[in-house]
């Protein structure tokens, strides 16, 4: 299975993960990402990649177990 990371160091709150996969990704009031999902299935791995892809400054990445 794939899993989901965020490195909150690079998190600038920009979001644009949320647009992709807002049921693997919320804001915090601080305005960085939290992750409410981390292993992602097959099925829903195109959207998470989006998401993935999405953001500007790198924060996201898939790992596979």
């Amino acid at each position: 299975m794939t899993r989901l990371t965020v490195d909150l160091e690079l998190c600038e709150g920009y979001g644009n993960c949320i647009f992709e996969a807002d049921d693997y990704c919320e804001l915090t009031e601080d305005g960085v990402v939290r992750l409410v999902r981390q292993d992602v299935p097959a099925a829903d791995l195109a959207r998470v990649e989006l998401a993935v892809a999405s953001c500007p400054v790198s924060a996201l990445q898939l790992e596979n177990r």
